[in-house]
Parts: C-alpha cells; sequence; structure tokens
C-alpha cells in the first residue's frame, strides 16, 4: 500500500503528503443482505464511496447487539450486479463511530489493507493509475474517481440504495509537490525495512554522539523515529537515480532480479547465472531524491573507497546546518543511512534553522506573490545587511523577513564602512614610522597595560574583552543570533556613539601627541576585533575594511581568532557609566528645554571628592560630548549659589549637576511659549473630557475609540501638569533673578 499521485504517476513518501481539513461529505449507503428480506440491509457510511467497487467485507463490532445476528452471512455491494461480501465482526470497528458498520476496502485504505492482511480477505484494486475507475467499477470504468463519485450517488439515489449525505469535515491527503488528492493504491515498489536502522539512529542521540540544536527538536526526532514506517523509495517520476536492479527477459520479475553498480556488472553476473544468451532489462523507477540525498554525507567523498583521502579527512563532519522542516526528509535519514554503510554517525551536531517568512509571518508562495528574490534584496540592501538580517534569528524559529529589518542593518553596514573611514582618517600617515612603532608596541593584554589607559579608553577595551568572551561563548553554543546582537550592541552602543566620539577630545583637542597616540591605538585595537568577531556574519565588508587597515599581513579570513580572558577592570567601567549617566542626564535637559545644538552652556558638578577626580580628569571629554562650555564647568562637593536659579540633575548616586537656566532658555520668552501651549492643552483636555462625560458616546461609540478616548485624555491630563510644573518653576526663577 503506497500513496500514489494520479497527476504524477508516481508513488510519494508519507512524509511527501500534506494532511489538510476540508470540508467534505458523509455518504450513508444500504447493503442488503442476501437472502433477506428487504427490511434487512446494513447502513454504512463512507466519505468514498466510489471504493465500494473494491469492497471485499463488511464488519461491526462482536459486542455491537444490533447487528450480530447478520455476522457469518452475505452482504450485497451496491452496483455490483449482486457481488456478495461476508458480513464479519472484528473489535477493530468502532461501533460509537458513524452507523458502527465498516466497509473494508483494502486496495484503497490503509487501515482496510492491514486489517485485510489481518484476517487473510483478498485485496480488490478498482482504480488505474490516472486516478480513472478499471474495469472492476463496471459501467463506472474510465470515470474519473471524482466523476464516479458523484454519479454513482445519483444512481444510488434512483435505486434506492442511499440513504442520506450530511456535510462532513475531512482530514484530505495532499501531494506535497503536486497538491492533488493523494490515493491510497496497492502497488509493487521498492521499500527499505526503517525500525533497524531507526534503531541505531536514536542510540546516536541518547549516547550524546549527535546533538540537535535546539534541544527541543530531540524529542522531535525521536518521536518520528519511534514510531516510523518502512519506506517506499522507488519513483515513476524520471529524475533521480535509477533503481539499480536488472530484471531477466521471461523469468518471474519478482523471484529473478540483480542488483549491480552497473549494466557492464548485471549482465556479467547474469551471464554467470543463467549463461551467455541472457537478456537483461533495467527497472525502470528512479529512487526518491531523500534516498539518494541521505547517501550524500559519504557517497561525495570517495565512498565507498574508505581510504579516500576526502573520506578519511572530511566524514564524519562537526556540523550539519539546515532547515528545521526537513529534519525527517534529510536529516535523520542522513543519520540512519550513515550509520548502516559507514559505522559512523555523518556528523557531530545538527543546527536547525526557521525557515524565511514574509514581513506578516505567511510562507512565501508565488499565489500570495509574496517571495522575496534573495538576489534583488541584495542589489538593494547589499549581501552583508542580507546575511546579517538572516543569522540575528533564533535558532529553529521562523523569522519574519522585513524591509525594516534589511534597512536597519543597511544602516548598520553604513555605519561601519563610516567608522571604518573614521579610523583610517585619523591614523598617523603611512609614512611616519616613529608614530605606528609607538602604536604598535602599544598592548592591551595586561592588567598593567589596561590600568595605564585614560578612562574612556580603560572603558572601551575593557568592554571589548568583555565582548569577546561572551562573543566566543555564544559561538560555542551555536547561539548565533545572540553573537550578533552583542556585536551590534557594543559597535553601535559602546565604539560608535560613545568611543569614537569622546576619542575627538584627544584627536582635535587635547595637543598632547602621546595621549593622541594612545586614542589612535585604541581605536585601531577595538576596530580590528570588531572585524574579526563580525566576519562571520558580514565577511565582505569587514574584509574589505580589514584590508584598508594599514600593515595588514594576511586577509582577514585566515587571521586568528582574538584571544579570550584578557583583562578588564569592572571598577573603572562604572566610573565610565556614570560618565555616561552624567552625560545623559545634561543631553536630556538639553533637550526639555531645546537648547540650540550649537550653544555651549555652563554647568556644576556636584560628587565625593573621589567621583570628581576621575570625572574632572576627563572635562574635555564631557564637554565634548555634553556641549558644555569648556572654561565654565565647576567642580564641588555642594550646591552652587544660583542653585535655584538652575536645572537641578541626578544623574547616578553621589553624581548631581546644576545647569544655569539663563544659559539655556530666554525664560519670559519661554514663560509666553509654555502658557500658550498649556492654554491650547486646556481647551483639548476639556473636549476630551466632555466627550467622555457624554451618556451618547459611550452608549454607542466602539469600545476601541472609547478606550482611546479615554488614553488620550489622560495623556493630556499629565501633559498639563508637567507644563504647571515647568512654568512654576521658570516664574519662581523669574522671581529670584528680579
Amino acid at each position: 500500500m503506497v500513496n500514489w499521485s494520479p497527476k504524477l504517476q508516481t508513488a510519494v513518501s508519507d512524509l511527501e503528503v500534506e494532511y489538510s481539513e476540508e470540508p467534505g461529505t458523509l455518504y450513508y449507503i444500504k447493503y442488503r443482505v442476501a437472502g433477506g428480506s428487504r427490511s434487512d440491509f446494513l447502513t454504512i457510511a463512507t466519505t468514498r464511496p466510489e471504493t465500494l467497487f473494491g469492497d471485499v467485507a463488511i464488519a461491526v463490532n462482536p459486542q455491537d447487539e444490533r447487528y450480530s445476528k447478520y455476522v457469518g452471512q452475505m452482504a450485497i455491494v451496491p452496483m455490483t450486479y449482486g457481488r456478495h461480501v461476508p458480513i464479519i465482526s472484528d473489535k477493530y470497528v468502532d461501533k460509537d463511530f458513524g452507523t458502527g458498520v465498516l466497509k473494508i476496502s483494502p486496495g484503497h485504505d490503509h487501515n482496510d489493507y492491514l486489517l485485510a492482511r489481518k484476517l487473510g480477505l483478498p485485496i480488490l484494486n478498482v482504480m488505474n493509475k490516472d486516478g480513472t475507475l478499471n474495469e472492476v467499477a463496471g459501467l463506472y470504468r474510465g470515470l474519473d474517481r471524482f466523476e464516479a463519485r458523484k454519479k454513482l450517488w445519483s444512481d444510488l439515489e434512483e435505486t434506492d440504495l442511499a440513504v442520506k449525505k450530511e456535510p462532513h469535515t475531512l482530514r484530505v491527503p495532499r501531494s506535497q509537490r503536486g497538491g492533488e488528492v493523494i490515493e491510497p493504491l496497492v502497488s509493487k515498489q521498492w521499500f527499505v525495512t526503517m525500525e533497524p536502522l531507526a534503531e541505531k539512529a536514536l542510540r546516536a542521540v541518547e549516547r550524546g554522539e549527535l546533538t540537535i540544536i535546539p534541544e527541543r527538536f530531540e524529542k522531535i526526532y525521536n518521536h518520528w523515529l519511534s514510531n516510523i514506517k518502512d519506506w517506499c523509495i522507488s519513483r515513476q517520476l524520471w529524475w533521480g537515480h535509477r533503481i539499480p536492479v536488472w530484471y531477466i527477459s521471461g523469468k518471474d520479475c519478482e523471484e529473478e532480479y540483480i542488483v549491480a553498480r552497473s549494466s557492464e556488472e548485471a549482465l556479467r553476473k547474469a551471464r554467470d547465472k543463467y549463461g551467455r544468451d541472457v537478456e537483461i532489462y533495467q527497472d525502470s523507477d528512479v529512487l526518491d531524491t531523500w534516498f539518494s540525498s541521505a547517501l550524500w554525507p559519504f557517497s561525495t567523498l570517495g565512498w565507498p573507497d574508505v581510504s579516500a583521502e576526502d573520506f578519511k579527512r572530511f566524514y564524519p563532519t562537526t556540523m550539519l546546518e539546515t532547515g528545521h522542516d526537513i529534519l525527517f526528509f534529510w536529516v535523520a535519514r542522513m543519520v540512519m543511512m550513515g550509520i548502516e554503510f559507514t559505522g559512523a554517525v555523518p556528523f557531530s551536531f545538527v543546527y536547525l534553522h526557521g525557515l524565511i517568512r514574509d514581513s506578516q509571518g505567511r510562507k512565501m508562495s508565488k499565489t500570495l506573490g509574496n517571495v522575496i528574490d534573495p538576489i534583488d534584496t541584495i542589489k538593494e540592501f547589499g549581501t552583508d545587511a542580507l546575511r546579517f538580517t538572516l543569522a540575528l534569528g533564533t535558532a529553529g524559529q521562523d523569522l519574519n523577513l522585513s524591509t525594516e529589518r534589511l534597512t536597519a542593518n543597511k544602516a548598520f553596514t553604513n555605519k561601519l564602512w563610516n567608522a571604518g573611514k573614521f579610523v583610517l582618517q585619523n591614523l598617523p600617515d603611512r609614512d611616519d614610522a616613529s608614530s605606528w612603532q609607538t602604536i604598535q608596541t602599544c598592548k592591551f593584554d595586561t592588567e598593567e597595560s589596561l590600568l595605564s589607559l585614560p578612562l574612556p579608553e580603560c572603558w572601551v577595551v575593557s568592554k571589548l574583552h568583555m565582548l569577546i568572551d561572551a562573543v566566543t561563548e555564544s559561538y560555542n553554543k551555536f547561539f548565533f543570533g545572540d553573537v550578533g546582537r552583542e556585536i551590534y550592541d557594543f559597535f553601535w552602543g559602546d565604539f560608535a556613539d560613545w568611543y569614537i566620539e569622546a576619542s575627538k577630545a584627544r584627536l582635535y583637542h587635547s595637543g598632547d601627541g602621546s595621549v593622541t597616540l594612545v586614542a589612535q591605538a585604541v581605536l585601531l585595537y577595538v576596530f580590528e576585533n570588531i572585524l574579526k568577531l563580525l566576519h562571520p556574519f558580514m565577511p565582505f565588508v569587514s574584509e574589505e575594511l580589514w584590508q584598508a587597515l594599514p600593515n595588514r599581513k594576511e586577509a582577514l579570513i585566515i587571521s586568528p581568532w582574538p584571544q579570550t580572558s584578557l583583562p578588564r577592570n569592572t571598577n573603572l567601567v562604572k566610573r565610565f557609566e556614570n560618565l555616561q549617566a552624567l552625560t545623559r542626564a545634561i543631553r536630556n535637559a538639553r533637550a526639555e528645554y531645546s537648547v540650540e545644538p550649537a550653544k555651549r552652556i555652563s554647568a556644576s558638578i556636584i560628587a565625593s571628592e573621589e567621583v570628581i577626580q576621575y570625572i574632572s580628569e576627563e572635562k574635555e571629554v564631557l564637554a565634548l560630548l555634553s556641549k558644555l562650555d569648556l572654561d565654565n564647568i565647576h567642580f564641588t562637593d555642594s550646591p552652587p549659589g544660583d542653585a535655584k536659579q538652575s536645572v537641578h540633575l541626578v544623574a547616578s548616586e553621589g553624581l548631581e549637576a546644576y545647569l544655569p537656566l539663563a544659559d539655556m532658555v530666554d525664560i519670559s520668552a519661554e514663560v509666553q511659549r509654555l502658557t500658550k501651549r498649556l492654554a491650547k492643552m486646556e481647551t483639548e483636555f476639556e473636549g476630551l473630557k466632555a466627550r467622555l462625560k457624554s451618556p451618547k458616546f459611550i452608549e454607542k461609540a466602539p469600545e476601541d475609540i472609547v478606550r482611546g478616548v479615554q488614553e488620550k485624555a489622560a495623556e493630556t491630563e499629565e501633559k498639563i501638569n508637567l507644563t504647571k510644573n515647568r512654568l512654576d518653576f521658570l516664574k519662581s526663577t523669574a522671581l529670584v533673578s528680579q
């Protein structure tokens, strides 16, 4: 019994059959009892009445008292000119399903086939390979199976053998290749006995010889192999490897056949057994392409010659990376075949990635018109951006690919490129041998060398060393999505947004050559390590930037991986984080008061002596990042005299700042602006309250509309309170200054 595809005219495996819930019909048909009265009949419910021509028995449950009197008698199969079949009892029949009577058509149902073999019943096929009925169907011969169904039901109604029909949801088997309804059919095919192979593949996972990532797929793998059925490997399609079986002309194909590697070998074997005049012909079927694919890990390496250099070097390999949707089609079968033919599991790890879906999570298809062409995507966004987007997915989970993701990662690629340009433009000239000698002697692999660095440099190098360890560990665990996110966050959030900006204080404003050289050495060190970590994701842009850096002796792809367990100082990292918090607080205050971007303002920094010491040492960096007036930054341990006329900021515990309001805004103009804004918001708020107090609005408006007005009213009220507080502060400041 195989799954037959009438459209493609071939057998297909169980895995190539997809089941879908579809509306259908349940037909109730009378089967008269031979020799009985007109009231002696059994009603059978079936979704496929056209298969009744293949009925070989009628079965009831032995405990069903309704039909016990008919057991042992014969029933007349409708529309077959009086063909009789036995009425039997078997506990397989569910007396509570349908009418409790089962027609057994072993030629067209998997369960009926197994039951017929158990009971020794004959097997009757009523269907041709193209889905039309054959001569067994009598007058219905040549009709398509679905046309025959309609005509048969009409004829049953005319002969008073149709009881009724009713809607019924069907679980319809459809071909994964062609989409047509699959027909269970008895056909001579080549099968592989799978249970012994599956046992070895199960043991491989159990013993830890094979690890499947993510781990949850091990349960799915184990369940499938534990319930595996024999595999039909012959196909009637003309693609794939031809089955290496030859038959002897004039002999029974089932009894006399030869298996060989070639037609010459087959003929030689046949002559040895049957004489020189023997004629042979090859089986016309081909192997299931998944069977051929299952041999791939070793057949491509010179097998069966196990002494071949490629086989000895590359088999077994370390990892297979593939989609989770072919865990059974391909992965499990490679494992089974590898163990069977070589004695070894073909790979140690299986990494299963998700499927690429459209932005709405739908599977890509020509019908939906949502297929994303990778070539077009590469032209628009770049290969590296596409690779990075796909690699950020989580193992085993499908990825919704959207232009927003691609656009963001194209921006990341551009940011990397621009960072590379910044580094290159701010390194010494290539012929400045003295400067390059100093830079090349700068090492950051000892605690002493790290502590000798200024605070921003020590911070970024420490963070880099932490990143190298985290990324290396994630790579080793195959957490590729985590790797990508960790590198992204460090490069953009730490290196580009903070250190590159902080380094400008060394490169453009320090006036100290030695400080500049240290900053250049750190820029180069951090950037080249970012390129190394990022190279597996973005090989093209990273290699291009690497080759552009001075003194490159080898390509990035063959350069050594960054060293792990390098020194880092968490105390100094926290210190720089304090500086970052102070900078953010000042930036937020500037934005809140709409201070012009180019305007430099004064500030008083209040902290303990220890904090003031390390913050004041980076006064130039603070001024550059916060747009402060370098000559008017004051460090003290108590609030300034003009504290009441200043904006008070708490950056972190023990670190505060006061920004004179007069430096940031024209107080009277700001009061006027906020007063007008407050009046407008209050008018809007009164309108929203009036709508919410209206019974008609509450009763008639949709719930989501009412909720939206409520949320807007709450948001407006919050803005009003904030604006009032701001006005009170500005007015009090104005009074104090007067």
